[in-house]
């Protein structure tokens, strides 16, 4: 997956280049700047004095020495103040310029703390977007695997009002489902909402109440369609959607690799996660998803807490799969993509 927040301690991950959360001397420091000194040895400090320093928003590298990985990247992140000193600006600049300094130094893999959102005090939520949009603009362009590493899912924030909301459609759906507790729902009202949608766009509803011809017309569209595989539905929704393979994939944050091995080998079977991942970067409806998974092997489920949280984005028009796997990651569940 090009993109993946993780789970971990920054100095154990086995990439090709770490970012060091430096402050302005390159010389250590707490936090992420202290742990990674500590860990790579005193020879990383040695280095770090031939910098003379590196102004925030600025990245400089250095070799990794006792870390796993070849480099270490320092960036020296904005102070936070107020929000209208520029600091935006200049966390932007920290992301964009270490990863233009990886790819000089042919990085196929990096991992970023979150950076400024420490004792510099950058807001947590606004820090994780800046880091997630400037990243995902990057690899628009590159071909690079790029980890966002926290120790704990506490350790960002997301947007409240959006994960309140998915939390309470779980509650809805997870409890009618496993209690069977009637009740006017929320889920009851997104179908609703989602019907009205459907018919303000002369899109199919989501269930016919008697047959018609219309439905008659589904049917048979379904069966031409029955030996139709998951690659060639793939296909057919990309071209339908006037996308090319390469917006399609990096949309769905899939790497090229397995888009090419999907599309190339005629009985592949992709995991769930992907076959998701490629319903939201195509903005399938709800009955398309479900298609799709099918072709893969697969159904959406109310036993399924990731189901449900796709289901309601679906529904709500969410297709921001990068904000859907931040939501996903704050409820222990697994990303889309892979």
């Amino acid at each position: 997956m090009p993109l993946e927040i993780v789970r971990n301690d920054i100095t154990k991950m086995s990439v090709d280049a770490i970012v060091n959360a430096a402050n302005t001397t390159l010389l250590g420091g707490g936090g992420v700047d202290g742990a990674i000194h500590r860990a790579a040895g005193p020879q990383l400090l040695e280095e770090c004095r031939t910098l003379h320093g590196c102004r925030t928003g600025e990245a400089k590298i250095t070799r990794g020495y006792r870390l796993p990985c070849k480099y270490v990247i320092h960036t020296a992140g904005p102070i936070w103040q107020d929000g209208h000193h520029g600091e935006h600006e200049l966390l932007t600049a920290c992301y964009k310029n270490s990863l233009e300094l990886a790819d000089k130094y042919h990085c196929e893999s990096v991992a970023f703390p979150l950076i400024s959102s420490g004792v510099y005090g950058y807001p947590k939520a606004q820090a994780l977007k800046v880091a997630m949009d400037t990243i995902t603009q990057f690899l628009l362009d590159h071909d690079m695997t790029v980890y966002i590493v926290v120790f704990s899912k506490d350790a960002f924030e997301v947007s409240s009002k959006l994960f309140k909301d998915i939390e309470a459609y779980i509650d809805d759906v997870y409890v009618d489902e496993h209690l069977s507790a009637p009740s006017e729902s929320m889920r009851m009202r997104l179908q609703r909402r989602y019907l009205e949608k459907a018919k303000a766009t002369e899109a199919e509803p989501e269930e016919c109440c008697a047959p018609s011809m219309a439905s008659d017309a589904r049917l048979d569209d379904m069966l031409s369609q029955v030996d139709e595989s998951f690659a060639q539905m793939l296909i057919r929704k990309i071209d339908e959607k006037h996308m090319t393979d390469a917006q399609c994939y990096k949309r769905a944050n899939v790497d090229r690799r397995l888009f090419n091995k999907i599309k190339n080998i005629p009985d592949y079977k992709p995991s769930k996660q992907t076959a998701l991942a490629f319903a939201i970067a195509l903005e399938l409806s709800l009955n398309e998803t479900k298609d799709m998974l099918m072709k893969a092997g697969f159904a959406l489920s109310h036993s399924s807490k990731a189901d449900i949280v796709v289901e309601y984005c679906i529904m709500t028009g969410n297709y921001d799969i990068m904000e859907i796997n931040q939501i996903l990651f704050k409820l222990d569940l697994q990303p889309l993509g892979y």
